[in-house]
């Protein structure tokens, strides 16, 4: 058995929504068996799906949690390797306690880390839950456990379960021939995608898939999954361009977030998708609610109104989106940074069904991806969100809220500072889990000075 005495200390893996740190250095197996141990003790009863990535750490960190839930008497439903999403279906599916999956993302890889939720999938209250833990985790103080392991292996059953659940989404028998780009960056999305698309084969489905760095590889050796870099957009676009494809879908290590290329290789940034999947929920379910964050709005907002909908919006962050979903009870949220929660998957986020309502909506209308955000990006163009490495990030934002005060017609700090001034509107905040100042620009249309007005904010920024 591991002796937790010797490790009673302050853990700086709890970030602001999970567990995340560099190996050997703030997170390892005995960090992991601790928070495993600490959320048995804490949620006490029941059992906990764990699930993993294709970090090469994590089935052993995946192992070392599994015995913190059992030492504290509760019963482990082992999913193996398998995406963040499959664990969150998996909590409500099979009605456990509690779920995590051992992953880190889009993190170096010299990081690992810790997704947790509740039953019924929720995510971890930070007062009532999360803090909890960590201090559980952080004491050890905890009688000898009793080594035996109580795990289930429910790897077969859940994918089954879980294939089905996100091909309710769509109809399949409306898909049209379509030829469809997919990279799973090595990570942890080719098996789950397999699983998906030989059961669209065997329904039928005349669509063709395109896979590219589809083996879950450790050693990452085409880099580390994290499509929203643009450097890391070739690997997808160049190959969609020269397959000829419809479009191309980029998915992250725990495929949580998927990113999408047109025809011709142009990324779509994810406030554009956004918009998409609203408009594709609303002309499901009339009057709908949608739930977005608010870095950028315009976009989403218009066509929720052109479509009769009622745009929701939430501050930034799963644990925010969610809660406000579950409380308007709202079909579908989206952030911009690619996240897509869905009130009928359990109100969390999948990277598996965005593109195929996409690729629905391509077949049923006979409009292109690029057909469908073109003029978007014309009515509401975007900045893309800037970083900035700042000393006081607090200072910064007082700053710009100082110099533009005058020029608002309306100021929101519902999540940093959000700045509406006519045909421009600006937000400004600090990140959640990085040292960092987050700046996003939008305006209504091209008024030809978004360059100098995004210097003029930069400036204000940096001071």
């Amino acid at each position: 058995m591991i002796d937790n005495s010797v490790y009673r200390s302050p853990l700086t893996c709890f970030k602001a929504y999970d567990v995340r740190g560099e190996l050997g250095v703030n997170f390892d197996a005995t960090i992991a068996y601790r928070i495993g141990r600490a959320l048995g003790q804490h949620v006490g009863a029941g059992a906990v799906v764990i699930g993993c990535d294709a970090r090469e750490t994590s089935p052993e960190l995946a192992e070392a949690v599994a015995r913190g839930v059992c030492d504290a008497g509760l019963t482990v439903l082992d999913l193996g390797m398998a995406g963040t999403e499959e664990m969150y279906w998996a909590v409500t599916e099979f009605g456990a306690t509690a779920g995590i999956e051992v992953t880190a993302s889009h993190n170096p890889i010299n990081y690992n880390g810790l997704k947790i939720v509740k039953s019924c999938s929720r995510p971890l209250d930070d007062a009532e839950d999360f803090q909890v833990i960590k201090r559980l985790a952080e004491a050890a103080d905890w009688a000898q456990g009793s080594g035996v392991l109580d795990v289930k292996d429910i790897s077969v059953d859940a994918r089954v379960k879980y294939v089905e659940r996100v091909l309710s989404f769509v109809t399949i028998g409306a898909f049209r021939p379509l030829r469809v780009v997919v990279n799973s960056g090595n990570g942890a999305a080719g098996p789950s995608f397999d699983a998906i698309a030989s059961e669209l084969g065997r329904r039928g489905a005349p669509v063709e898939f395109i896979r590219v760095h589809h083996t879950p590889d450790h050693t990452f050796p085409n880099g580390i999954p994290n499509p929203l870099l643009p450097e890391n957009h070739a690997a997808t676009a160049d190959v969609v361009v020269r397959e000829g494809a419809d479009l191309g879908v980029a998915f992250d290590g725990d495929f949580d977030r998927c990113f999408f290329f047109d025809g011709h290789g142009q990324f779509v940034p994810g406030e554009y998708v956004v918009g998409l999947l609203a408009s594709v929920f609303l002309d499901r379910e009339a009057g709908a609610k949608i739930a977005h964050d608010p870095r950028v709005v315009w976009n989403t907002q218009d066509i929720v109104a052109e479509k009769g909908g009622i745009a929701v919006q939430s501050k930034t962050g799963h644990a925010f989106i969610k809660q406000t979903m579950r409380t308007e009870r709202a079909v579908y949220g989206g952030e911009m940074s690619a996240h897509h929660y869905f009130r009928d998957f359990a109100y969390c986020d999948s990277g598996m069904v965005p593109w195929l309502l996409i690729v629905e909506l391509i077949s049923k209308s006979g409009r292109s991806l690029g057909d469908w955000t073109r003029d978007r990006f014309e009515k509401f163009p975007s900045s893309g969100e800037i970083n900035f490495t700042v000393a006081d990030a607090g200072a910064s934002i007082a700053r710009v809220g100082e110099a533009y005060k005058d020029q608002a017609l309306s100021i929101d700090e519902m999540d940093g500072l959000s700045f509406d001034c006519g045909d421009w509107r600006f937000n400004l905040r600090k990140s959640n889990t990085e040292p960092l100042v987050r700046l996003n620009f939008e305006e209504r249309g091209n008024t030809g000075r978004s360059e100098q007005r995004i210097a003029e904010l930069s400036a204000l920024i940096v001071g």
